[in-house]
């Protein structure tokens, strides 16, 4: 079996992950009044960060009254305290009441509905309890802390607009719920669908999906959603564009009235106001957006002739301390012809875009999240949700077309705070475009110096000195 054969079973076949485990070890922690200091927790993150996550109320996420075993999964996952959004979402989403939020990108939206999704799941009900939709690819604390393990039936649904953030949201699910007796199942265009039927014959309690495939699945009648009360759109703003708008309108009809229909987005489009007027109930608005850019994130422009774009890059790779970089295309065959180009260079490199095979994408994907590649070239496709927090540079090779795809583009780095630049190398075609942006974004776009001090990007507490050998290569 090929390694990239070995990750597509592992995405499809353990689709449905079964969070019933070392129960016993759980049960004796949880007896114990010291139950915190006997957690397996990951090392402490000492690296700063910004506003954007810090300036907070001052709650803890014990203050929620969340199950035991879910505070064990979340502080197992690392996090420390809840952020703004999460503090403003937490407690609202676990009265069942609908929310809109928005807030910038990398500062804890997911967190923000999978905690009370998790917390009021029943696992004792065999059904659908929650859906997390993605644009063809969502979002978790919220949705853990409501579901009850006990329910066989699917309760939560999140959708989200690509598979690659469809994956990143079910890790999310499971390290949350690993305490907690929750099956949690992803389906995805490209996937088998005799895989899904198979894995829905079986308890499912969260659904994580992008829209044409979960109501391709309720439409033959093997996804039963008329008992689900919880439903998610993550990256929303994708989500209520005309490409699925009547998707969505048939998924909630087949959803009671009564259900709980949850927003999370860094911007909303002007169809939203249609979607809330048809499918929620006083929504509790969230708007965290005092500005659009991250504050940890400092913004660069080169002026080059496009031929010496790939010297301007091989100048950036030389000087510049990168931990991970992610370098964006505007077309999949530029990200094909640039990613040769890097690598005759003698750098590390992987390229994705949506028109690879999906195990090709899922092995890249794989590999650049753990680290074992430093660069990444790719579409537009890596743009939105993506959360690998190691990337402390984005470059745009080619500069967007709008002001939104920038703002997701440089939105890779920076992630929960911690500090990233980017830099737009610039032709003189682009020199619109950049005033466009700036003035849209309200930001600024500075020339880039000839020397980016250090402290702008680079995080002492992780260095790519600090990575395995192999990862360094």
């Amino acid at each position: 079996m090929t390694n990239s054969e070995e990750l597509t079973v592992a995405t499809t076949s353990t689709a449905i992950i079964d969070t019933n485990v070392s129960m016993s070890n759980a049960k004796s922690i949880l007896d114990d009044p010291s139950w915190k200091e006997k957690l397996k927790l990951p090392p402490k993150d000492n690296r700063p960060k910004t506003a954007d996550v810090t300036a907070t109320k001052g709650h803890n996420f014990e203050d929620y009254c969340l199950k035991r075993e879910l505070l064990m999964g979340i502080y197992e996952k690392g996090w420390e305290k809840p952020s703004p959004v999460q503090e403003q979402s937490i407690p609202i989403a676990l009265t069942g009441r609908d929310v809109l939020a928005r807030a910038k990108n990398g500062t804890g939206k997911t967190g923000a509905y999978t905690i009370p999704i998790v917390e009021r799941i029943d696992p004792n009900k065999n059904a659908i309890q929650a859906i997390i939709l993605v644009p063809t690819r969502a979002y978790t604390i919220p949705i853990v802390e409501r579901i009850d393990p006990n329910k066989n039936a699917i309760q939560a649904i999140i959708l989200v607009p690509t598979r690659e953030l469809a994956l990143q949201t079910s890790a999310i699910c499971m390290e949350l719920s690993k305490h907690i007796h929750l099956r949690v199942m992803v389906t995805t265009g490209g996937t088998s669908l005799r895989e899904d039927i198979s894995r829905l014959q079986e308890v499912v309690h969260i659904v994580i999906a992008t829209p044409g495939r979960l109501l391709d699945l309720v439409n033959k009648n093997l996804a039963k959603v008329d008992a689900c009360r919880v439903i998610v759109l993550d990256e929303a703003d994708k989500l209520l564009s005309q490409d699925y708008n009547h998707l969505l309108d048939e998924l909630l009809y087949a959803m009671p009235n009564d259900r709980q229909v949850m927003l999370f987005s860094a911007t909303f489009p002007l169809t939203v106001d249609d979607f809330i007027r048809k499918h929620m109930k006083q929504a509790y608005e969230i708007n965290l957006m005092d500005e659009l850019t991250l504050k940890g994130i400092t913004q660069y422009y080169a002026f080059v002739q496009e031929r010496q774009k790939i010297h301007c890059l091989n100048t950036l790779f030389s000087k510049l301390q990168i931990n991970q970089s992610i370098i964006f295309c505007n077309s999949t065959q530029r990200v094909e012809l640039l990613a040769k180009k890097i690598t005759e260079l003698g750098y590390n490199c992987y390229y994705i875009h949506s028109k690879m095979r999906q195990e090709h994408r899922n092995r890249v994907f794989h590999d650049f999240r753990t680290g074992l590649c430093r660069n990444l070239v790719c579409s537009d496709l890596f743009t939105r949700g993506i959360d690998i927090q190691a990337v402390n540079v984005v470059i745009n090779f080619d500069f967007p077309r709008y002001s939104e795809t920038y703002l997701h583009r440089i939105g890779r780095s920076g992630r929960f705070g911690h500090l990233g630049i980017a830099i737009s190398l610039i032709t003189y075609e682009d020199r619109f475009a950049v005033h466009k942006v700036e003035q849209e974004l309200g930001t600024e776009i500075l020339p880039i110096p000839r020397h980016i001090e250090e402290d702008l990007y680079v995080a002492k507490g992780l260095s790519i000195e600090q990575l395995p050998e192999e990862q360094q290569q």
